[in-house]
């Protein structure tokens, strides 16, 4: 048998700190599994597999009764370091890492139901989103109800029936609308629904689900936790029980895996995460209030704006406005297609969270997939964008829109 590389020693066990630690902390230092190498920056395993020692470790390891990593597809070290490290940063029990937003999204509810149940969800959501709610899983037999706003009355009419599961996506994709979280999270657990969070546009820099009484918090980690446009991943986060007893066995028989690559990635992401969420926060802030001077433009729906309709709780369980900004113009498709065009430093891209600044048409782009009416209820028109803010100087982001309108 050959022997240990050079330069490998078992490192010896360090204490760990005897206070909490602060989240900007957490996304530095926790989940950090140093080999007996003792690298510096987090290792990336990029194996399938593993080996045992003796046929009946392999044999304890399936029935969890060892901790083993068993297969790629359950669990790597790489991603667990992900894992850990996003948990401790949302202050949830576990999380799980998926191969994409839309993955995590689907397999949070789907964990959950089957033929004859039902869904209640916020009416404003991402498009794919809404297609996984009013298409996919009706054909399971789920039925689906969506409410628009934030009035209690209307939540409680449509929790009045049985519900497994409450879906809310806020601040929502693209048009910023904002749900009260402890509110529905209030009277779902009346009935007993597992209430699901999608916290994308918010971060979580800026907002935390289930500090506000959600149970589940989802992400695409593309967005804000990678933010520099190189990886695509997603994050389910909660409660033992649920992943455990729920999530795990649904994931781990369908597959939705995230790479030990991408999850490496989004290890060393998550450690500049807070400064970069922040500096986007402030530059939207600004590009929002500027937006607002404008002649050319109708309305902005951002929720760090006081003339924004759920800015109260906006301001109530979030830390900052956002990073994306819903922008009406004045004039039509053509006018805003031109605008687009004119632009020399931001990026027409549907994508967004990201550190470059971009720039989308949802009607034609994101949400193309959804019928006029159902775009028409959500408040997208040939007239909307959909501004996505990023690390730029703020001077230069408000020159180009400035040139851009003239």
């Amino acid at each position: 048998m050959s022997k240990r590389p050079w330069g490998y020693q078992p490192l010896p066990e360090r204490p760990e700190p005897t206070w909490s630690l602060h989240p900007d902390t957490h996304a530095v230092r926790t989940g950090l599994a140093r080999s007996g190498f003792g690298e510096t920056s987090e290792a990336l395993y990029l194996n399938s597999g593993f080996t045992y020692g003796s046929a009946e470790q392999a044999a304890d390891s399936f029935v969890d009764e060892v901790d083993h990593f068993v297969y790629g597809r359950f669990a790597n070290p790489t991603i667990a370091m992900f894992e850990q490290r996003l948990a401790a940063i949302e202050g949830a029990e576990f999380c799980v890492g998926t191969g994409s937003g839309m993955s995590a999204m689907f397999a949070a509810i789907a964990c959950l139901v089957k033929s004859g149940d039902r869904v209640v969800a916020s009416a404003a959501m991402f498009s794919s989103c809404y297609v996984v709610l009013t298409e996919i899983l009706p054909k399971w037999g789920v039925s689906i109800e969506l409410v628009k706003g934030n009035d209690p009355h209307d939540w409680a009419r449509a929790l009045a029936k049985p519900t497994v599961a409450v879906f809310i996506e806020t601040p929502s994709n693209p048009m910023l609308e904002v749900v009260d979280i402890q509110m529905v999270s209030d009277l779902a657990h009346k009935v007993g629904a597992t209430v699901i969070v999608d916290n994308v546009m918010a971060s979580p820099v800026l907002q935390k689900p289930l500090q506000l009484g959600a149970d589940v918090v989802m992400y695409s980690a593309t967005k804000h936790i990678d933010g520099q446009g190189r990886v695509l991943a997603g994050a389910i986060l909660g409660s033992f029980s649920y992943i455990n007893e729920k999530l795990n066995p649904f994931i781990r028989h369908t597959g939705p895996s995230l790479s030990p690559f991408n999850a490496w990635v989004l290890v060393k992401s998550l450690e500049t995460m807070s400064m970069r969420v922040e500096r986007m926060n402030s530059n939207a802030q600004i590009i929002a209030e500027f937006l607002e001077t404008k002649s050319a433009i109708k309305t902005v729906r951002y929720p760090g704006l006081k003339s924004h309709p759920d800015f109260d709780i906006a301001m109530k369980q979030m830390t900052g406005g956002g990073t994306t900004i819903g922008i009406e113009f004045t004039g039509g498709k053509s006018e805003v297609f031109a605008f687009m065009n004119a632009l020399r430093v931001i990026d027409i891209s549907n994508n967004l969270g990201d550190s470059k600044s971009l720039i989308t048409h949802p009607a034609s782009t994101t949400h193309r997939r959804l019928t006029p009416e159902i775009q028409a209820e959500m408040g997208i028109t040939g007239s909307v964008l959909r501004l996505s803010v990023g690390l730029e100087h703020s001077s230069d982001l408000l020159k180009d829109i400035e040139q851009a309108l003239t």
